[in-house]
């Protein structure tokens, strides 16, 4: 099978963390492709998440104005295009754009716009999930959070929590999930990636996400487990993120199969296409030797991944009915 022609759906993906050499060299041409090389891709095995997250600062550098936000998102899209994505959603946490005086209403206004010329480019569906981070303090969450809830339905489709999971409590992050839920906004949250099922556990209890970003070490706990499926929760997984942020040692070891026979709705992503250097393709050609996966596999994480999509029915409808004449 031809991954490259698959129909693909990514739901975790970061755009400050996506930028290719063609865009980096546009915005900052006194980088060498070495130092892109060395700086903005992650070593094959990082020392932890925190390591790893080091490597999104030379993206965030060069998105600071509404022209390189605006570049870095239309070259996102060519990206996805070239990879056979038919529907992505991707995330960024708009308060870490305001270095040059942007205000976050500019940050997201231009990547919402940049966005819509990228779907009607390349025909790709999507939106846009904006993030608060482990380390920001509450007012910055419920700032975020109010940013959600003024541009949702205008392209902006959820709300997410990243960064640091080991370092920060979600404590400072309560106030603002809980704002989003009482106005039915969609929501997803990155756990059990640094930190164990113990992290899962609290951030369903506490932030209560449709979905969880990674979220494979929810496998070290059959009861969780067992509650994520009667729940029917979402678990964004990346492979090769994981093994580079030491989750795993390596592939052999990666959940990701005891996942999908445990019966757990699960979907494969890149999380980031330039610090982890995969594609879409790339993971599934990964899955496929490493685990033996099968079309089969492929096609239920795409259904898996579409019925948990922060978008329309009507939106899911056209995308099944595309994944089904795929397979």
């Amino acid at each position: 099978m031809n991954f490259l022609e698959v129909p693909k759906v990514e739901l975790h993906l970061h755009l400050d963390c996506s930028l290719s050499y063609d865009v980096v060299k546009k915005i900052k041409p006194s980088v060498s492709l070495k130092e892109y090389r060395d700086t903005f891709i992650a070593p094959d095995k990082c020392i932890d998440l925190a390591d790893y997250l080091k490597r999104a600062f030379r993206g965030i550098e060069l998105m600071q104005t509404s022209d390189q936000l605006e570049m870095v998102t239309l070259d996102l899209y060519r990206q996805l295009f070239e990879d056979g994505v038919i529907y992505a959603e991707i995330r960024f946490a708009p308060l870490l754009h305001l270095e040059q005086g942007l205000s976050a209403d500019q940050v997201v206004r231009s990547v919402l716009e940049a966005s819509q010329k990228g779907k009607e480019a390349y025909g790709i569906d999507g939106g846009i999930i904006l993030c608060t981070l482990r380390h920001f303090n509450e007012k910055q969450s419920l700032v975020t959070a109010n940013l959600v809830s003024k541009y949702y339905g205008e392209g902006v489709i959820g709300f997410d929590i990243a960064a640091d999971e080991s370092g920060f409590s979600i404590s400072e992050h309560i106030s603002a999930f809980q704002a989003i839920s009482e106005q039915g906004i969609p929501s997803t949250a990155h756990a059990g990636e640094a930190k164990g099922p113990e992290s899962v556990r609290e951030t369903l209890k506490y932030l209560k996400p449709s979905r969880i970003g990674h979220g494979v070490r929810s496998m070290e706990d059959s009861e969780l487990l067992q509650w994520i499926i009667d729940h029917n929760i979402h678990l964004e997984v990346c492979p090769t993120s994981n093994i580079q942020t030491d989750v795993y040692d390596s592939i052999e070891y990666h959940t990701i199969d005891s996942l999908y026979r445990s019966g757990v709705s699960m979907s494969v992503n890149t999380d980031s296409r330039t610090v982890s250097k995969v594609t879409l393709s790339s993971e599934y050609d990964l899955l496929r030797q490493e685990f033996q996966w099968t079309p089969e596999h492929f096609k239920n994480c795409l259904l898996n991944a579409i019925d948990h999509a922060f978008t329309t029915g009507e939106v899911k409808d056209k995308l099944r009915k595309k994944i089904n004449r795929a397979f």
